[in-house]
């Protein structure tokens, strides 16, 4: 299709005998935000790293729009984390610069007004932050990038639900056509509204991929069928 952004085939990756990724097989499509839901260890933070050019001994192919990952895939892809990765010296204000220097779609004036929104002063060293704090900061400097892909791992585990809520909302104002967000998260029932489609991981494999649409079209929601799936290793 056209609009295919991310063409993954025949994924295989291992640490040693422990199976990270086991023949996985999918297509991202521009425009969606999509929910990746599955157990710990079963290959999530692997499968974003992999699209994000961090792992690179893997077999199987990868296209990102339209190329094998490279320095210039990586110009296209923001990927957060699941922990920090600013030095702990820094406060804010050095990290937006950092950022400002580092990537040329970074939008400075959109960073400081995140700031500004989630009351985080350009004084705040980051060592000092809270945990909900920092993901507040990360989000901030991934979220003004001007990238087609945004992978987020686990980007809202330590932040109150007033300030999720402010978050979703900025993520979903400013959501392109153009670009695709896949965010790994735990916190289905909190954050299963602003997913359109939905990828279930187990054991390395895709068990589900599926619109919200269709499930919910079954009279069940998102938590209901990822506890459904899991309750039997299979749907």
């Amino acid at each position: 299709m056209s609009d295919t952004l991310v063409s993954l085939r025949n994924i295989k990756k291992s640490y040693g005998r422990k199976i990270a990724l086991d023949d996985l097989s999918v297509d991202l499509f521009k425009g969606q935000i999509i929910g990746l839901f599955g157990p710990n260890g079963c290959g999530k933070t692997t499968l974003l790293k992999i699209m994000a050019g961090l792992i690179h001994d893997y077999n199987g192919s990868v296209l990102i729009d339209g190329s094998f990952p490279s320095p210039e895939t990586k110009q296209i892809v923001a990927f957060l984390p699941d922990r920090i990765f600013l030095y702990d010296w820094m406060n804010a204000g050095q990290a937006l610069s950092f950022f400002r220097d580092f990537y040329a779609d970074f939008d400075y004036d959109k960073a400081k007004a995140l700031l500004e929104k989630f009351s985080l002063s350009s004084k705040d060293k980051i060592k000092s932050m809270s945990k909900g704090m920092q993901e507040k900061l990360l989000l901030s400097l991934i979220m003004s990038r001007k990238a087609k892909l945004y992978l987020l791992d686990e980007p809202l585990a330590g932040v109150d639900p007033a300030a999720r809520e402010a978050i979703l909302d900025f993520i979903l104002q400013n959501h392109s056509k153009d670009s695709i967000i896949l965010m790994a998260t735990h916190l289905i029932n909190d954050l299963e509204q602003m997913f359109e489609r939905v990828v279930f991981m187990g054991e390395g494999r895709v068990l589900v991929d599926d619109s919200v649409e269709n499930i919910k079209s079954r009279g069940v929601s998102i938590e209901d069928a990822f506890k459904e799936v899991f309750r039997h290793d299979a749907w």
